[in-house]
């Protein structure tokens, strides 16, 4: 019974461990460093945690079988890592952890969409079901339901949607590397991708001295490790094991940790109506993987 929950366990540990970003961004604001800044310190930390697992690790996983397949991981590293870390980042800054991390949940209901209009993807009523939650629950967490415009912080709601946006872009552009690579390799990639946009235009000169601090190189590499390198490893060695769709909702504990944190280590506000859009946004998410494994069973039961 032990070896069955054993991968169950590691993509639970993976996503808890996603779920502490918030622990290690708030630190280093508080350090003077800019979201930017800090989407730097995480990219070029887990680029070179990464690179070093799989020299060891998995070598023969780290050759491009083609150097203009860079433009996948240019894809996913840019277009995807970069531009979500610095939105949610920002967010985190501009609002809380616990409506950082709903509005960043946004994100699967993004895939529908864009999957829809650019590989023409069946929209099924449990798709739509799903976007539709999704959509209530951003309406929470913006403050548009119940109305409170005196309240409504748009900066963190437009940041915070566009990290949604950003990490759905990652699902679009490894869908095509997926083709030839495996997750880890990409992963791998695509932070070496953003480490090497993101590296020269760090100020060094300004903030080159914070980084003989111990403590904020712990709260660096840290960032780079444990909530993105290690969890990006753990959580693949689970989904080797466990249909995507149980790992996808497994992952969903990520918000719940996240939320945790920013309740009980930097007391930060967590209302009904937060509850209520974090329940929405995770329910449409388990919607979209019910749907999901329904169309497969429909698919095998055809080719049978």
């Amino acid at each position: 019974m032990c070896t069955m929950n054993r991968p169950l366990i590691f993509i639970m540990t993976g996503a808890a461990l996603w779920g502490t970003i918030g622990w290690f961004v708030k630190h280093l604001n508080a350090y003077g460093f800019t979201p930017m800044e800090v989407v730097t310190l995480r990219v070029v930390t887990a680029a070179i945690v990464l690179s070093t697992y799989m020299i060891f690790a998995a070598r023969q996983e780290l050759k491009l079988k083609q150097f203009t397949d860079i433009k996948y991981f240019i894809g996913t590293g840019v277009f995807s890592i970069i531009f979500f870390n610095y939105c949610m980042f920002t967010a985190i800054e501009l609002s809380t952890i616990p409506i950082a991390t709903a509005l960043l949940y946004t994100a699967p209901g993004f895939v529908l969409i864009l999957s829809f209009l650019l590989f023409k993807e069946k929209l099924t009523s449990l798709k739509i079901l799903s976007l539709f939650v999704t959509l209530i629950g951003a309406a929470f967490v913006a403050g548009v339901i119940p109305l409170q415009l005196e309240q409504l912080q748009w900066k963190a709601i437009l940041f915070g949607l566009g990290s949604g946006f950003g990490y759905a872009l990652y699902s679009i552009f490894s869908k095509f590397a997926l083709q030839k690579y495996s997750s880890l390799s990409i992963t791998t990639y695509t932070f070496i991708c953003a480490a090497f946009t993101l590296i020269f235009f760090f100020p060094f000169q300004e903030k080159g001295q914070l980084l003989m601090d111990p403590t904020i190189l712990f709260l660096a590499f840290g960032l780079g490790i444990i909530p993105t390198a290690l969890a990006y490893i753990i959580y693949t060695y689970g989904l080797h094991h466990t249909a995507a769709s149980t790992a996808s909702i497994l992952s969903t504990i990520e918000p719940v940790v996240a939320t945790m944190i920013g309740v009980f280590l930097f007391s930060e506000a967590f209302s009904l109506i937060q509850f209520i859009c974090m329940a929405c946004i995770i329910g449409a998410v388990i919607i979209i993987q019910i749907d999901a494994k329904k169309q497969l069973t429909k698919e095998l039961m055809i080719t049978e």
